[in-house]
């Protein structure tokens, strides 16, 4: 890390996570016990694994600004089973407990984001993937966990309640990524918004059909957050999100 390295730091995104962190703070405040039993809407995870996974994102993040500051490598998970073992360990905890936990991990990283030196936000760092990275892609991470896990409490915010800034800026994002997936010669489709002006196709060639609706139900569909009832026009199916 150089000193004269250009300044990445992601203040907009930073804010967004923090307003996002303060709204499912008070979502999880209102949370009982037996709501925190309760499914969610990730397929075999409890509202309590949610809450559980945000605050140990949270924590894996952390390391990963750590990394960026220091220059010493450290993983963002020490491993994928620590990393499940954690959030199983954690999820049947009673509901004020996970409540502690969420806020003491997302102080942890609001401590560790908001005073990082503007340099540490070019340094190179991995995802749990193996993904090289900037450190600046740190606060997006961590913004798709909040907005997008939010919506998985299924306890009253939905999808329409996703901030106009952050659909504007993942749908097309999102978009491209689940063109990457689609397999070779798959037909080619339209999505197009009727709040705004995004418009993109996916696949190889003229689009056999659109697929339109509001932009956060469009975005909501592409991530697997929605079945598309929302939405006009024939779904095809679609490659799981990455």
């Amino acid at each position: 890390m150089t000193s004269d390295a250009p300044d990445l730091t992601p203040h907009a995104l930073l804010d967004q996570v923090s307003t996002g962190t303060t709204r499912v703070l008070e979502t999880v405040r209102k949370l009982t016990d037996d709501d925190l039993r309760a499914p969610s809407l990730l397929p075999g995870w409890t509202r309590g694994h949610v809450v559980a996974h945000l605050a140990r994102n949270a924590d894996s993040l952390v390391n990963l600004l750590i990394w960026a500051r220091t220059g010493v490598e450290i993983a963002q998970y020490p491993s994928a089973y620590l990393r499940d073992a954690d959030i199983e360990a954690g999820a049947p905890r009673p509901a004020e407990q996970l409540l502690l936990d969420l806020r003491a991990a997302v102080d942890r990283f609001s401590a560790l984001a908001t005073t990082a030196p503007a340099e540490s936000w070019s340094a190179t760092v991995r995802t749990r993937q193996g993904k090289p990275t900037h450190a600046s892609a740190i606060a997006r991470m961590r913004l798709l966990e909040v907005e997008i896990h939010h919506v998985d409490l299924a306890a009253s915010y939905t999808p329409a309640d996703w901030p106009s800034v952050f659909v504007a800026d993942e749908l097309p994002r999102v978009a491209v990524d689940i063109a990457t997936g689609l397999p070779s010669g798959a037909p080619a489709f339209a999505l197009e918004s009727t709040d705004s002006d995004f418009r993109a196709t996916l696949g190889e060639g003229e689009p056999e059909h659109t697929v339109t609706g509001p932009s956060a139900q469009l975005l909501a569909w592409l991530i697997g957050r929605s079945s598309g009832n929302e939405l006009a026009g024939p779904l095809p199916g679609l490659p799981a999100w990455r």
